[in-house]
């Protein structure tokens, strides 16, 4: 017997399979790539941000509290991803999709390139 079927573009897609801890690992691999980088940050402290890249300020990568890797792209570019299921809308609460933010599902997509692309997004939108 087949399991339920999910029409495409409705309701929430699994999650990339990695717990808290591949996750940071893998973030931190981010963080590396970007950590000559003119004008980035990385966030520190606790709550929000704490665990985010910045440029000029403002958060462009991070990883939630959850492990999920999350970076700020141009709507479009969000829905491109969205659509080929490479991802979905970033929710800080449960039906509240963010317009510029995604959490990437693929494993194939590569975090360090989404995350220059985020960089630049947000660099442009600072100028």
């Amino acid at each position: 017997m087949k399991g339920p079927t999910r029409k495409r573009g409705t309701g929430p897609l699994p999650a990339l399979d990695l717990d808290r801890d591949q996750a940071a690992r893998k973030f931190s691999q981010v963080a590396e790539a970007f950590s000559h980088g003119p004008g980035v940050t990385a966030g520190e402290g606790k709550g929000f941000g704490s665990g985010a890249l910045k440029v000029s300020g403002k958060i462009f990568a991070m990883i939630s509290s959850k492990g999920k890797f999350i970076v700020k792209l141009p709507k479009y570019r969000v829905n491109e991803l969205v659509a080929a299921g490479k991802g979905q809308r970033f929710e800080p609460s449960p039906g509240r999709p963010m317009k510029e933010w995604i959490v990437p599902l693929d494993k194939g997509v590569a975090w360090v390139q989404l995350a220059r692309e985020a960089c630049e997004y947000v660099k442009r939108s600072t100028l």
